[in-house]
C-alpha cells in the first residue's frame, strides 16, 4: 500500500496521550466518487481543520492517529456492525447514504451494498482500528496509563440532529464509564472561556472509539470532545479557518489535554 492510498497517517509521541482524528479525511476513491451526488463531493459533514486546530500535538508529546478518506467512504466511529450508537435519534451510519442534513450522498441506484461496505470495513475502518489499538498497546507499555482523546467538530446547529443550537464543548465518557472522573475534572476546569456552553455526556456521549477503547480498569482513559465549528471556522462553504478565533480555543485545549494527562493514576511517577 502507497502512503499516498494509506487509510491513516499515524505520528508517535512520547507521552501517555493518543488523540484520534477519525472525521478529518477529504479523501473519495475515484469509482466512488464518481456514483455521488454533488452534495457528498462538498464533503459538509468534515471535521475541517482538527488536524490545524491541535496542531501543538507534537509540542506536547502526544501521538495523533488521522484518518485520510472521508467519513463518506465509511465511519470510523461506527461500530464494525453498523448498529446505531444512539436508538431512537436520528443519526448516520458505518457507510452513511445521507449527510447530516438528509441529501443524498449516491445517485439513484449506487450506494454500496452489503459486499462493498464489508469491502471498505477491511480497506478502511480495520486498519484505523489497528493501529489505534496497537499505538495505545504501546502507550501503555511505556506510561501504564494512557489518555485516548478522540477531536471532533460539527456544525452547531444542525435541525435534523438535534435542537436549536448544540453546547460549544461537548465531552462525552460513555456516561461516565470510559474515563476516570478526576481527569474529566481537571480537563473541564480548564476551559477557560466563560462565554462558551459546555456539557458533558449530552447529545454525544462519545461514539465506538471512546465506548470500545475506554477502559479506565484496564488503563485507557478516553474522552470524547465534539466542538462546535463556529469556535474556529466558518461552518459555510468554503469552510475557512479561523485563526483569531481558533487562537483563542488552543490555548484551552492544550491546557485541557496537559491537565487530564497529569491527572492519569500514577501521572508523577511514570514521568520519573
Amino acid at each position: 500500500m502507497s502512503p499516498s492510498s494509506a487509510p491513516f497517517e499515524l505520528t508517535q509521541g512520547s507521552t501517555a496521550l493518543l488523540i484520534s482524528m477519525p472525521h478529518v479525511g477529504t479523501r473519495l476513491p475515484a469509482d466512488q466518487a464518481a456514483r455521488m451526488t454533488p452534495e457528498a463531493a462538498a464533503l459538509t459533514d468534515t471535521d475541517w481543520h482538527i488536524d490545524q486546530l491541535y496542531g501543538f500535538a507534537s509540542a506536547i508529546g502526544a501521538s495523533v492517529l488521522k484518518a485520510q478518506y472521508s467519513r463518506y467512504v465509511i465511519d470510523l466511529n461506527r461500530p464494525p456492525s453498523g448498529e446505531s450508537l444512539y436508538p431512537g435519534q436520528t443519526t448516520t451510519g458505518l457507510c452513511p447514504t445521507e449527510t447530516f442534513r438528509g441529501e443524498p450522498l449516491y445517485l439513484p441506484g449506487c450506494a454500496p451494498d452489503a459486499s462493498e461496505i464489508a469491502h471498505r470495513r477491511s480497506r478502511y475502518w480495520q486498519p484505523y482500528h489497528d493501529a489505534l489499538a496497537a499505538e495505545l498497546t504501546r502507550l501503555r507499555q511505556q506510561h501504564g496509563q494512557v489518555l485516548l482523546w478522540d477531536a471532533h467538530s460539527i456544525a452547531s446547529v444542525l435541525p435534523r440532529l438535534f435542537e436549536g443550537k448544540l453546547p460549544d464543548l461537548n465531552f462525552g465518557t460513555a456516561d461516565g464509564s470510559s474515563c476516570a472522573q478526576p481527569v474529566l475534572d481537571v480537563a473541564l476546569a480548564q476551559v477557560q472561556a466563560v462565554d462558551w456552553s459546555r456539557v458533558v455526556n449530552g447529545r454525544f456521549k462519545g461514539g465506538y472509539i471512546t465506548r470500545h477503547y475506554g477502559q479506565p480498569a484496564s488503563g485507557v482513559h478516553a474522552i470524547q470532545l465534539e466542538l462546535c465549528q463556529c469556535l474556529y471556522m466558518d461552518e459555510a462553504a468554503p469552510f475557512a479557518y479561523q485563526p483569531a478565533r481558533a487562537d483563542r480555543l488552543q490555548t484551552d485545549l492544550q491546557h485541557m489535554l496537559l491537565a487530564a494527562l497529569g491527572a492519569l493514576p500514577g501521572a508523577a511517577s511514570s514521568e520519573n
